[in-house]
């Protein structure tokens, strides 16, 4: 799972705004004029625009490097001195322009309503000077990072001098480059791996209505022709859609929560999934990690992080299949599932015929491998056929009853070969486990999950249990 994943650096690169919140209660209108009357509690100053998504990434795991301006004034200080206790935040390519004013985006709320919005910018180009540290700090950064993200509000950051200097360290490096996109066009951002639009950015670059699958595919396709790389459309309450070039779509739907504010859920999205192909992660894992992530932050009030642990918790809990009986076609779309929550998937076989104490030590064994554990169980032609006429004593609905309803199985399957070679090329495992009494060599399907990077684990048995030897008791007390 996720809290397992080892996150690698980023390089994080756009406009850093400062999210000022005023917190406080209306009881009447005022005397002076027709508008409500806000009586101040507090106020809380969090980090905005790029900077969230730098904190987003920092509080999943991941090792940043922000690059930006602030302004030498009093909101620059302030949105320094809340970044500084990220220590897996690197300032050092924070560029200080006295000719600019830090952006300052100041919302009124009272209870979680928000009454109004007040913004503090003065959008002014850049000197040479200060876009050249952008992109010297910039390359130095992305040197030492796995990913690239450039995070555009379309404050100036992002010139089209930088995008073209970044975008081209990053290919040298040969690292994913994310871009959360706000022009009007994307071409841009040509060179880009992907682009993150939601609907209206998409619909603004491409013309294109997006009212149905076919629409999407169309759009995202007319959008990837533009920059020449993948397009991960994000649709609020519908979930994502994510459109390779190859022609492949993949959707993320989210699951349904209160939403009580969507200020900076593109900004976790773009951390997430920066920080997840940092791991090492496929895109589609990706995107659905993400996906929950975004439901998550549009629950909080105001602009938040999610944190490993509880969008770890999140994941588990949309992972929830215990121990309940399936086909092997119907197994191959739960683990696709799982493997694209982040889950390390777990394999063991055998008849299980009457369940006994070393059977428990093996399925507790097996479990502490991986996420999520699958038990692939022998029909009863297959035992018959490996055990003899008399076996097997409980039917396989009986075994699979039983083995499903132990806490540490979240699947059961059956198979019909003499062994489970099979059901291990259909469910690609992690981790395929057998007893200490096995070889690595002798377990079946081992060469083949080790192809893509799976392995084998020999986990200690429990000495003298076995079904056979139950079965020959019970006859030895019967003879008696």
């Amino acid at each position: 799972m996720i809290e397992n994943f080892t996150f690698g650096r980023l390089c994080v690169v756009g406009d850093l705004l400062l999210d000022r919140y005023i917190f406080g209660s209306v009881n009447r209108i005022s005397p002076e004029a027709p508008v409500p009357v806000l009586l101040h509690s507090r106020f809380s100053d969090v980090p905005g625009g790029t900077a969230n998504v730098a904190v987003n990434a920092a509080a999943l795991g991941s090792q940043v490097n922000l690059i930006g301006v602030v302004g030498e004034d009093q909101s620059g200080d302030m949105l320094l001195d809340i970044l500084k206790p990220w220590s897996n935040v690197n300032l050092d390519g924070v560029v200080r322009d006295p000719n600019w004013t830090t952006i300052t985006k100041t919302r009124v709320l009272s209870g979680n309503q928000q009454i109004v919005r007040i913004d503090e910018e003065c959008i002014k180009p850049f000197s040479s000077d200060v876009t050249a540290r952008i992109i010297a700090a910039a390359q130095a950064a992305i040197a030492e990072s796995d990913v690239l993200v450039c995070s555009d509000y379309a404050k100036g950051v992002l010139s089209d001098e930088v995008l073209a200097a970044v975008i081209e360290a990053g290919r040298k490096k040969n690292i994913p480059i994310i871009v959360d996109p706000k022009r009007k066009s994307f071409v841009g951002y040509r060179g880009a791996t992907l682009v993150t639009p939601n609907r209206a950015e998409m619909t603004q670059a491409t013309g294109l209505s997006l009212r149905t699958e076919q629409e999407i595919e169309r759009a995202a396709q007319k959008a990837s022709e533009q920059f020449g790389g993948d397009v991960l459309l994000t649709r609020s309450e519908d979930g994502m859609t994510l459109w390779r070039k190859n022609g492949k779509m993949t959707h993320a739907s989210v699951r349904k929560s209160e939403v009580s504010d969507v200020s900076g859920a593109g900004d976790t999205v773009l951390a997430t999934v920066a920080s997840v192909l940092s791991a090492g992660q496929p895109l589609e894992t990706a995107i659905v990690i993400a996906t929950t992530a975004a439901a998550i932050s549009v629950s909080k009030l105001g602009t938040a992080t999610v944190s490993r642990a509880e969008l770890s918790q999140e994941l588990r809990n949309e992972m929830h299949d215990a121990g309940k009986l399936v086909s092997i076609e119907e197994a191959q779309d739960i683990v696709q599932n799982w493997h694209h929550h982040g889950a390390q998937v777990v394999f063991t076989n055998g008849c299980f015929d009457l369940v006994h104490p070393g059977h428990i030590s093996l399925i507790r064994a097996a479990a502490r491998e991986g996420d999520k554990l699958i038990v692939a169980l022998n029909t009863d032609s297959s035992v018959k056929r490996l055990k003899g006429d008399s076996r097997p004593i409980q039917d396989e609905i009986a075994r699979a009853t039983v083995v499903g309803a132990l806490r540490d199985v979240d699947l059961v399957v059956l198979f019909d070969e003499d062994t489970p070679l099979e059901a291990i090329k259909a469910l690609r495992p992690d981790v395929l486990v057998k007893g200490a009494d096995y070889t690595e060599s002798q377990v079946v399907g081992g060469d083949f999950v080790k192809q893509y990077n799976g392995r084998v684990a020999l986990v200690d048995l429990i000495e003298g249990r076995s079904t056979s030897s139950l079965v020959k008791k019970a006859k030895d007390n019967i003879v008696k």
